[in-house]
């Protein structure tokens, strides 16, 4: 494929350093300039004048959650803000009122601290899903032949982080309620990413602001049915809690809240930028960096979907076999190539990540495909 351009102004927009080519957005995100602005200035409002701020977060919270709604399509009394997926995962498990003996089911694509939220409570019970599998319908089968009669939750990834996959879609999702599942969905990096981040209407659902949806870090969504509203715990005792949910969740009395009240701002950019065009140039250059990578003889791309602006692909067999073999290798391409990426492990070798988002440029791609196979050339 033909290289994409650079979307207009979009470098411009952020503020990172040039020491490293940022090919990571999906790990951590980054805050455009006029949303940091917004964040700054609510920062210094809280210096200045916490008794006033404090006294009133609260109802602003409120506020801010409404615009946040609008934009991912969601009804506001359905949703609370939180700080990240992982304590979104704690929260709806909580709500589930799950025992020891409770059978949660995941997959070996899942994030480790959300599964991790789920072992803690639960009998954790594991799906493997090949890397290699062809479509979202061999994904489905997989899963639903692991359904047993002591399958109480379905905790999914709606799009893996790692391997860059869909894996909770909406017709997974009904046939787990028709089998009385009940399905808590990993939506992390939905915000920003999909136009239809709730698709498939899960009993759960929680997506971080952070990554995609330029809002500063620990920002975060939960989603949550109307069925179970009223038994979402509230995560400290507070002055809200007589309000019941969203309320009760999302303020902590004495707590920082002004990622979550300028994270509205990062979704307003992306409106403002043209959802649909941000959409397509994210994921023109997440696909122009993986072809360039498959490139190399000893990486081999797995199936992608471009709806998504990340793509995954294997590294060589013996590489990243451990979550410590595969920092290291993350830290010695960034140290020794100069590339943020994820390399994610896998027990007979794993791979790697790349993303694309307006601040990338294809040229950033293409010194990575050449420094990457002088890299495992060397090994």
């Amino acid at each position: 494929m033909s290289a994409p351009g650079v979307f207009p102004g979009g470098p411009e927009l952020f503020r990172l350093s040039t020491d490293v080519a940022h090919l990571n957005h999906g790990s951590f995100g980054a805050v455009p300039v006029p949303v940091g602005r917004v964040h700054r200035r609510l920062a210094e409002e809280v210096t200045a004048n916490p008794d006033t701020f404090f006294l009133g977060v609260a109802d602003r919270l409120a506020e801010a959650r409404c615009r946040i709604a609008a934009r991912l399509g969601v009804a506001s009394e359905g949703a609370a803000l939180v700080t990240n997926a992982t304590e979104a995962a704690g929260l709806a498990l909580d709500a589930l009122r799950l025992t020891p003996d409770d059978e949660v089911l995941v997959t070996d694509h899942g994030y480790g601290t959300v599964v991790a939220a789920a072992a803690r409570r639960a009998r954790v019970v594991t799906v493997p899903l090949d890397p290699a599998l062809p479509d979202e319908e061999a994904v489905r089968k997989a899963v639903l032949a692991a359904v047993t009669p002591r399958t109480r939750v379905a905790l999914l990834d709606q799009i893996s982080s790692p391997t860059a996959r869909f894996i909770a879609t909406p017709r997974l999702l009904a046939d787990l309620a028709e089998r009385g599942v009940a399905t808590v969905v990993d939506g992390a990096h939905a915000p920003g990413m999909l136009a239809e981040p709730l698709a498939g209407a899960p009993d759960f659902w929680f997506g971080n602001l952070h990554k995609w949806g330029y809002a500063p870090p620990g920002s975060a969504v939960l989603a949550v049915a109307a069925a179970y509203r009223d038994r979402v715990p509230a995560p400290v005792p507070s002055w809200e809690d007589g309000r019941g949910f969203p309320r009760s969740v999302e303020y902590r009395a004495t707590a920082d809240y002004t990622g979550l009240l300028a994270a509205p701002e990062g979704l307003d950019l992306i409106d403002s930028l043209g959802p649909g065009l941000v959409r397509t140039h994210n994921s023109s250059l997440a696909a122009y960096g993986a072809e360039l990578l498959s490139g190399l003889p000893s990486l081999c791309p797995l199936p992608a979907d471009d709806r998504l602006a990340m793509r995954a692909l294997r590294l060589p067999s013996g590489f990243a076999r451990t979550p410590a073999e595969a920092a290291a290798l993350r830290e010695e391409i960034a140290a020794r190539l100069g590339f943020r990426v994820l390399i994610w492990p896998w027990p007979d070798g794993g791979g790697i990540r790349v993303c694309g988002q307006i601040y990338n440029t294809p040229a950033e791609y293409e010194r990575l495909a050449v420094a990457l196979r002088s890299l495992l050339d060397g090994r």
